[in-house]
Formats: C-alpha cells, sequence, structure tokens
C-alpha cells in the first residue's frame, strides 16, 4: 500500500521560541490505515498534526501529501483538500445556525456546485449518525453532536486522509465513543486515512499503528500490542497503558506470566483464566 503522507527530518521552532518543538521526525503513513500519534502535552503531537494541512511549514525538511511538498504555495489549496482537519473544540468550527448550513459551508467555499453540495451534505450526516438532526441548531446539540457535525464538515470536502487533534478532549465519555467510532468507521468502511491525536489510550486500541512522541521526537512507532506492551517506557514518559495492560503488567510483576499483548477486556480475561486454570 502506498504512503499518503511522507514526513522527512521535519524540524519546527515556533517563532520567538529558542527550542525545537520538532527534531527531525520522520513518518510515511499508508492510505486507508488508522494512526493514533501518544504524547504528553509538549511532546509536539499536535505541532506535527498542523503540519500535515499546512498550517504550519517545516523550519527544515520536509512534508508532503500525496506527493505535494506543503511549502509549495501553488498547490496550498491540493493540500486542504486532501487532508482535514478537526480540532478539540467543535464549537471553534461551527459557523451556522443550522446544522446542514454548517455542513455546507466548506464545500461551498470550494466553489463545488449547489446540487453536487446538497448530496455531499446528506452522505456526510448519513455517515456520521447525524442526519436526523440536519435542520437543527448546532448550540442545542451535546459535546459529541456537536464534534460529529465538525467532521461531516470535513468529510463532505472529500478528502483522502482527516487529522483530528485531540478531539475529544471536551467531550464526557459518551462523546468521546461517538466520535472514535465514527472516525473508525469511516477509516474501516470508506478507506480514509484517519490520524488521531490523542491522550486517551482507550482510543487507541483498535488503531493499526500507534506512534508515541517525546520531546519533538518519535519514541515509540508499532501497532497497538506491540506498543503498550512497553509498560516502563509508556510510564517512563508520563502515559498511561489500557487498563487491561497494566492489570497484566501488575499481575506479571507478582509471579505471573501473561502476554501483555492481551489489549482487550475479553482477551485479557482469557489469558488470565489460561494463567490460573
Amino acid at each position: 500500500m502506498s504512503s499518503v503522507i511522507q514526513i522527512e527530518n521535519l524540524h519546527y521552532t515556533y517563532p520567538g521560541d529558542d527550542f525545537e518543538s520538532l527534531k527531525g521526525v520522520s513518518l510515511d503513513i499508508e492510505k486507508g490505515s488508522f494512526v493514533a500519534v501518544l504524547g504528553h502535552n509538549g511532546s509536539g503531537k499536535s505541532t506535527l498534526a498542523k503540519h500535515l494541512n499546512a498550517i504550519l511549514l517545516p523550519s527544515e525538511g520536509t512534508v508532503k501529501i500525496d506527493g505535494i511538498d506543503t511549502a509549495d504555495e501553488d498547490r496550498l489549496l491540493d493540500v486542504r483538500r486532501t487532508v482535514g482537519m478537526v480540532f478539540q473544540n467543535p464549537d471553534n468550527q461551527i459557523v451556522a445556525n443550522v446544522v446542514e448550513d454548517d455542513v455546507a459551508f466548506a464545500p461551498e467555499n470550494l466553489g463545488i456546485e449547489p446540487a453536487e453540495i446538497r448530496q455531499r451534505v446528506d452522505n456526510a450526516l448519513k455517515t456520521v449518525d447525524m442526519y436526523e438532526f440536519k435542520q437543527h441548531a448546532p448550540h442545542l446539540l451535546s459535546g459529541g453532536q456537536k464534534q460529529r457535525v465538525a467532521i461531516a464538515g470535513v468529510i463532505a470536502m472529500q478528502p483522502e486522509v482527516i487529522v483530528l487533534d485531540e478531539p475529544t478532549a471536551m467531550l464526557d465519555p459518551k462523546g468521546r465513543r461517538e466520535v472514535i467510532d465514527t472516525v473508525t468507521k469511516l477509516c474501516r468502511e470508506k478507506g480514509i486515512t484517519i490520524v488521531l491525536i490523542t491522550h486517551h489510550m482507550a482510543e487507541c486500541i483498535n488503531a493499526d499503528r500507534v506512534v508515541v512522541m517525546s520531546n519533538g521526537v518519535i519514541v515509540a512507532d508499532g501497532t497497538p500490542e506491540s506498543v503498550f506492551s512497553q509498560v516502563e517506557l509508556m510510564h517512563g514518559e508520563g502515559l498511561a497503558v489500557p487498563a487491561t495492560t497494566e492489570l497484566m503488567w501488575q499481575l506479571n510483576k507478582e509471579g505471573f506470566a501473561l502476554d501483555l499483548n492481551a489489549l482487550s477486556v475479553c482477551d485479557c480475561a482469557r489469558e488470565i483464566a489460561k494463567e490460573i486454570g
């Protein structure tokens, strides 16, 4: 499978700072994959996200989106058509007083024909299970519903990639589940590449790949099983591991020999049952 995102030796320093926020990050992301990027505050994960649709440009190195260099000003619109962004606070992305008008906003600004916009809006709202709310006022929706409307607005642009920068940070557990279920479905059923920036371990369990960042560099990169089994590394970075992994790791310290790759509750229970036989 080919890469839709190619990052090579990416360095970035914010204007006025004396230190680099990104220190030579290199990363390829395959089309249609679900990649979760983890890290504590200040690790560089959100700075990395903002490079993926040219909100920020490299101080050094290159970022290519479907072969387009984000530093090429003539291709900026192409980059932003390819990569849609969803941010923490859905209220900051909602611009209209009616849900369907909000979802139509981005396609209208891209100059899409009205009939095509109508179809895109309906399809996007159906995809995130918000079609029945199309005539509702966004400010009356729950946090999870608002974030799904924001995602629908991105879907209506028909991007190849959706980058979500801590989209559940302001949501309750129900809202977090709604959003993660939605983006997982987009990846698995629609083939959209998902890059999820988060600090919630449970949101990463079903990802294809987990990338852990610390102080502007990548310190772990692999499947959720391979990354979360490195419990000491995760703890050293100030990050938790899924509760199932933590339980089995603690049991192993007491003499068990459990496989830390069992991430789900069912797999964890089976692993413990097998051990105590």
